[in-house]
């Protein structure tokens, strides 16, 4: 009596999710990124997500000016086979630094901060309060700010510490809109998120 061979297949849903975000051909105004274990689509955001992460832009150029370190935006930053896109990140100037060997983005462990602004909705918010914390934790990104219109009237969430193994951060500090919340460490060390870019608290 013959056995009967069975062929198993072994599949890397990583790499799965990796091979079908290479060749993702999303329409103008989404953005597709890799998170955790899931290819997550998401539209751009509102004309006051625009706003603010533009004053976080330029406020940054100007902060960053001859350091060596620059803000940027719309970009890939990629961990590995994971892919996030943050509002606002800092990393070095010299692209040929940090860029991903694909040329499909930077590399996170050249990110030394990350801005996210929350868009309306109990997805979004879930996705930048945990999703991305514990994503931005994962790869080691030193300093994660969570810009929050919805969270009490504003709040500015100012988070660093990474602990790769457990995904998460340290250390949080939750500043109201009226006050400034201060980067604590890195290249971006003294900038002052405050009303000029939040406003005053949106209750």
């Amino acid at each position: 009596m013959s056995a009967l061979a069975t062929e198993v297949t072994v599949v890397n849903l990583d790499q799965v999710l990796w091979e079908v975000w290479k060749s993702s051909d999303l329409p103008e105004g989404y953005r597709l990124e890799i998170i955790e274990e899931t290819l997550a689509v998401s539209p751009t955001g509102n004309s006051r997500h625009f706003d603010v992460n533009n004053r976080v832009l330029e406020d940054l150029f100007f902060h960053l000016r001859g350091s060596g370190w620059r803000p940027g935006n719309d970009c890939n930053v990629i961990d590995g086979l994971k892919v996030l896109i943050p509002d606002v990140f800092v990393a070095p100037k010299e692209i040929a630094e940090v860029e991903h060997p694909d040329g499909k983005g930077v590399l996170a462990s050249s990110v030394m901060l990350v801005v996210e602004t929350v868009s309306p909705g109990a997805d979004n918010r879930k996705r930048d309060h945990v999703l991305k914390h514990r994503a931005y934790a994962r790869a080691g990104i030193p300093v994660y700010v969570i810009i929050d219109d919805y969270d009490d009237g504003g709040t500015v969430t100012v988070l660093t510490g990474p602990d790769r193994e457990r995904r998460a951060y340290e250390y949080s500090a939750r500043i109201p809109y009226g006050k400034e919340a201060v980067i604590p460490e890195g290249p971006a060390k003294g900038f002052v998120i405050g009303p000029e870019i939040t406003g005053e608290s949106r209750a």
